[in-house]
């Protein structure tokens, strides 16, 4: 056998080698394929039920905040309703109330003048033993 022959053997075997790691990586190649189709398969199959409930799902959401808010504006419809019913019963009310209670301190004021201007009555007196009273120390002062 001379060297090109040789030479040529390698080659075929090395081809050989090369062909059959290609051919192994191709038919992994094909499992792989097949396998992710059919994942993509069952995962469509799963899917299409879940898009169908999550989509009733927002709907069923979209119909509970239009009934929230139309509850907010009638909510805030009763609410301007009684600060308005609040103001108009303060100014109603409120300025008549104001007199009432100036006229009733006036007269109690006039009551405790005339009360002050009588002859006081006769004073009660304390006596603690062996102590004298604050209130009797004055009158003593006075005395």
């Amino acid at each position: 056998m001379t060297g090109g022959e040789v030479a040529g053997i390698l080659v075929a075997v090395f081809w050989a080698i090369l062909v059959s790691f290609l051919a192994v990586v191709l038919v992994r190649l094909a499992q792989t394929l097949k396998a992710t189709t059919k994942l993509m398969a069952e995962v469509t199959e799963q899917a299409v039920p879940l898009l169908a409930d999550a989509s009733a799902t927002v709907r069923s959401a979209q119909t509970q905040l239009d009934r929230v808010d139309a509850i907010a504006s009638d909510v805030q419809e009763v609410t301007s309703n009684a600060s308005a019913l609040s103001t108009t019963v303060a100014s109603t009310f409120g300025g008549p109330l104001v007199k009432v209670a100036a006229f009733g301190y006036g007269v109690r004021r006039a009551m405790s003048r005339n009360r002050a201007d009588a002859p006081p009555a006769q004073t009660r007196r304390t006596v603690v033993v062996g102590r004298t009273v604050p209130a009797a120390r004055r009158r003593k002062q006075k005395d």
